[in-house]
């Protein structure tokens, strides 16, 4: 018998035919022999209709009441959805957050998950009813009701699987599943068979829109398969799993953030501390930032750019200036319309050349980059937001993501096997060993290489086409790049470091050099002995405190900080070679990892 997870979204409940319709999925399943516990939103326009009324009533509505008004919604949902399954002839109980045992903390409209008790569902369970509950929502330690804030009903059922120790948690929606990019900006989008976490957990942090990052969290935490199907069909949809290196393609999926807005602090010192600083102005005010670019420094100065959202922007200059005013030096530049397009694939790992064809790709269509960063798996670009459609459009078909992808077939779900089934007990008892609340950021490992060298060019031209001939005649001469970073500089120009493997090194230079003939004004330089540390878990970016925590921890140490990129799953910094192994002790200390 196995036990099945089953989230319906709004728009899956809207009204009484697809409520039906959602309690006949879950009856069907019930009826082939399985356990099953329902997960429902609040229906269609609910929600945005309980906020309208809040408006009506007051201009600053209080968190805790919006959060005791907006869970009605769901208590609705899941009481019309027990009539349902009643109705078909099997037993349902509508259950609220509270009423399954779901423990948060008290902040309210974003409260995080503590603890799940699991005594009354499957008390439910072995008695032979189907389990409705209420998604979005839970109970602090005062038993007040908190909300989970965006993304709420998917965190609550990868968090019910993942105690439940469920054999599947299905997501069910009004897509076909979990597409090659958005295909209501690029027609010919393929949907995605099966995707890994951390490829998941990118997309989802760059507005793919399927699923929130919290739940796919939940799931490589807990070892939860996830598969997003469509509600109004049969389809198979996708799986979200963890997925051979060997077996993925280089690319799976492009994404695009639209409103977006650049932050520069420029002529801030170099020396230990001021990242941290930085980080910890924009962590207290829970500012989600992204793209961090930071340039080798140079006579004393460096200066470091980072993305946030549009509507961040005001609360982020702010932050910023306080910052620079801290440091005594320095200056706040920012930029509006822009839009960040990004590649994400785990097989960049083993492939060269992706950053250069993604690079052609937009030269070929005369889209001007502004600025770069990479991790081990995606590649991110900031461009004109005039342009983004056109570039989300040429670089989806830069990589042929509308063709099925030339890799090994993938076999079937292998959940069931022994040695799958030993792996994720062993993941399952290791997480909860070290969690002290369900939602804890994991911090799983520190990496130390110490094998890579740093290029620097400063004073490129910043035209289409630059950053293409450069990293197409270092991939066409057999150097593996790894970081890749691209800051704004004057009007006309940018700097771009990156990182590639020392024994690359000559090779590189003498090949890069000759590019840079044609630029009479770029300067070249390297650093031949680098350290590059790699903080690695899960909830880094939903977290906003991990990069303030890993900056702060090096700048205590004294160690300075040369470059940065961050993603999703991984945050990484170059720092001088003979400060290596001190930076990977101290991480470890701060992160409680064992050497």
């Amino acid at each position: 018998m196995a036990l099945i997870v089953q989230k319906f979204g709004g728009t899956s409940v809207a009204d009484a035919e697809k409520i039906k319709a959602a309690a006949r999925r879950a009856v069907e399943a019930h009826r082939a022999g399985n356990q099953v516990v329902m997960v429902v939103s609040a229906r269609g326009k609910k929600t945005d209709e309980l906020v309208a009324l809040a408006a009506e009533m007051t201009d600053d509505p209080p968190a805790r009441e919006m959060d005791m008004l907006l869970s009605t919604g769901e208590q609705e949902s899941v009481a019309l959805m027990a009539m349902a399954v009643r109705e078909l002839g099997e037993v349902g109980i509508s259950l609220t957050g509270a009423q399954i045992g779901i423990r948060t903390d008290s902040s309210h409209t974003k409260a995080r998950i503590q603890e799940i008790s699991t005594e009354r569902m499957r008390n439910a369970l072995d008695s032979g009813q189907i389990v409705i509950a209420a998604g979005f929502q839970g109970v602090d330690p005062d038993f007040n009701i908190t909300t989970l804030g965006r993304g709420g009903s998917d965190t609550t059922a990868a968090a019910l699987a993942a105690v439940l120790e469920a054999d599947v948690c299905e997501i069910y929606t009004d897509v076909e599943g979990v597409f090659s990019t958005d295909p209501r900006v690029v027609p010919n989008a393929r949907k995605t068979n099966r995707i890994s976490y951390d490829e998941m957990l990118e997309l989802a942090s760059m507005g793919a829109g399927v699923m929130h990052s919290r739940s796919i969290e939940f799931a490589k935490k807990y070892g939860v398969h996830l598969r997003v199907r469509p509600s109004y069909a049969d389809g198979e949809g996708t799986l979200i799993a963890p997925e051979s290196e060997e077996d993925a393609p280089v690319v799976t999926g492009v994404a695009l953030v639209k409103s977006e807005a650049r932050v520069t602090l420029s002529d801030i010192p170099d020396r230990p501390g001021v990242m941290s600083l930085i980080f910890t102005k924009m962590a207290a005010r829970k500012i989600p930032i992204d793209m961090v670019v930071q340039d080798v420094g140079s006579g004393g100065i460096a200066g470091v750019s980072f993305t946030v959202p549009e509507s961040d922007l005001a609360e982020t200059l702010t932050a910023a200036q306080d910052a620079v005013d801290e440091l005594g030096s320095g200056c706040v530049r920012s930029g509006t319309n822009v839009s960040k397009v990004s590649a994400v694939g785990v097989g960049m790992r083993t492939h060269t050349g992706v950053a250069a064809q993604m690079f052609m790709a937009l030269a070929d269509s005369g889209v001007s980059i502004g600025m770069i960063t990479t991790s081990d798996i995606k590649i991110s670009v900031l461009v004109d937001r005039d342009d983004c459609e056109t570039s989300l459009n040429t670089v989806h078909d830069g990589f042929a993501l509308d063709q099925v992808p030339n890799c090994a077939p993938i076999g079937q779900d292998n959940a069931d096997t022994p040695t799958a089934a030993t792996a994720r007990e062993d993941l399952q008892s290791d997480i909860v060993r070290r969690l002290a609340s369900m939602e804890d950021i994991v911090v799983s490992e520190v990496q130390l290489d110490t094998e890579q060298s740093r290029v620097t060019i400063r004073n490129v031209p910043d035209d289409p086409g630059v950053a293409a001939k450069i990293f197409t005649a270092a991939a066409n001469g057999g150097v593996m790049v790894d970081m890749i970073v691209q800051n704004i500089g004057t009007s006309d120009q940018a700097h771009l470091s990156f990182t590639v493997l020392r024994k690359h090194l000559d090779n590189c230079i003498e090949i890069v050099g000759k590019v840079l003939e044609q630029w009479s004004e770029t300067e070249l330089s390297f650093d031949r002995d680098i350290a590059k540390l790699s903080v690695m878990g899960i909830g880094l970016r939903s977290h906003t405190g991990v990069g303030e925590k890993m900056f702060k921890a090096l700048a205590d140490t004294d160690i300075n900080i040369e470059m940065i990129n961050t993603s999703e799953i991984r945050m990484s910094a170059v720092v001088s070679a003979d400060a290596g192994d001190r930076a990977l002790q101290c991480l470890h200390g701060t992160f409680g990892l064992s050497d």
